[in-house]
């Protein structure tokens, strides 16, 4: 399963800064100066989940309530997300300035893409186009998106009538979602925008279309921003509803979420990795300034789980309480199958408990004797917080 969004944008709009404090160390060059970053580097984030700590407790009382030892918690392994900090794209990326096929070439392989925008005014901090203008930022790195991908389409051999007559429906689909998405990309849409037919999108595929990736806008703001929040929400309203794509009246538009307001995010980079050095208690109080309830990082980490299409089933044992992750709509047998390839083979039922039964009436004993736990078979569709026990043959 992908797992990996590409944090991508302009050079010096705060990538990497932003990489460094996703990973809680410096681990990304941010000098002030474009394409400090050639490869990508790479992190595995947690993804923050308040359920974990509750269910390690419930296991642990259970566990430990006859003794008189204390309670010993069991590990907690949380589900993760792959970031990748992508060089700055430039205007002629996708005719190859400033190295933008090698960067091309690595948003290609992730699975969402973090937009970085530059917000925040620092005349300190070099932009490469002299000025700070978010929306036209969000069109040059759309419109050399766009462009990488009606050139990725150019290349597709057109079906004459003979081979339309010859060809399998497959490639009938292929070709049909090749000409649609011509025809949008060429009035300027992202392809995710499209509304293809099941078979079309399945046959468009393996295009592997840089614009069919669901995007989150992250704006970088200054402090000052931060503090007039409700002008900052503002602007950043405005500057969405300009890019948000006209549906087709002929095709629709596949998720309006796509191009909406909740799959954009502010924060202030250079704050988020300040804030990394102080204990829980500061954080808290520090974020307050702000009229803020989490971290940028931590929204953005849930938001980016949720772009794409991923929930998390949870197992709580001796050794240890952990996140699974599973797309949504995965059947029982699947999500064994993520625990151990032989677990989807073998199969049998599975138990489960939502997490706020299971953490309330005290773990699986009481859950049982309570008839909080239900026996799920092949058909059940896991869902988010689902508390399970596998059930498998031999």
């Amino acid at each position: 399963m992908n797992l990996s969004i590409g944090i991508v944008g302009l050079p010096n709009v705060g990538k990497s800064t932003l990489f460094n404090a996703l990973l809680k160390k410096t681990v990304a060059d941010a000098a002030n100066y474009p394409f400090c970053t050639i490869e990508p580097n790479v992190g595995v984030v947690e993804v923050p989940d308040d359920r974990l700590p509750a269910l390690a407790e419930t296991i642990a009382k259970q566990r430990d309530s006859s003794t008189k030892l204390g309670m010993t918690l069991p590990p907690l392994v949380p589900a993760v997300v792959e970031f990748y900090d992508i060089a700055g794209l430039v205007k002629g990326a996708s005719t190859g300035e400033g190295l933008g096929n090698k960067f091309l070439s690595h948003i290609r392989e992730v699975a969402a893409i973090a937009h970085v925008v530059r917000l925040f005014e620092d005349g300190d901090i070099i932009h490469v186009e002299n000025s700070v203008n978010a929306l036209r930022d969000i069109q040059t790195i759309d419109t050399e998106l766009i462009l990488t991908d009606l050139a990725t389409l150019e290349k597709q051999k057109e079906l004459s009538v003979a081979a339309k007559a010859k060809a399998d429906k497959i490639d009938l689909d292929r070709w049909d979602a090749v000409v649609k998405l011509k025809n949008h990309l060429n009035a300027g849409n992202p392809a995710r925008s499209l509304r293809l037919t099941d078979d079309e999108a399945e046959a468009a595929i393996d295009l592997h279309l840089l614009t069919m990736k669901p995007v989150i806008y992250l704006f970088n703001v200054s402090e000052e921003q931060l503090t007039a929040q409700d002008e900052l929400k503002k602007t950043i309203s405005e500057i969405m509803e300009k890019i948000r794509v006209i549906p087709d009246p002929d095709r629709g538009s596949m998720d309006s979420r796509l191009r909406g307001n909740d799959m954009s995010i502010f924060l202030n980079a250079k704050l988020e990795n300040e804030i990394l050095a102080l204990d829980e208690d500061d954080q808290k109080e520090y974020l307050d300034q702000y009229n803020l309830k989490e971290t940028g990082l931590n929204r953005l980490i849930k938001t980016a789980y949720d772009t794409l299409g991923l929930i998390s089933f949870l197992t709580a044992g001796e050794i240890e309480a952990r996140a699974w992750t599973i797309k949504k709509g995965t059947l029982a047998p699947s999500a064994a199958g993520t625990i151990h390839t032989d677990f989807e083979k073998k199969f049998i039922k599975a138990d489960i408990a939502k997490f706020e039964d299971f953490v309330n009436v005290g773990g699986w004993v009481k859950a049982r004797e309570q008839g909080k736990v239900h026996i799920v078979g092949k058909d059940y569709e896991m869902q988010d917080g689902d508390v399970v026990e596998f059930k498998i043959g031999a």
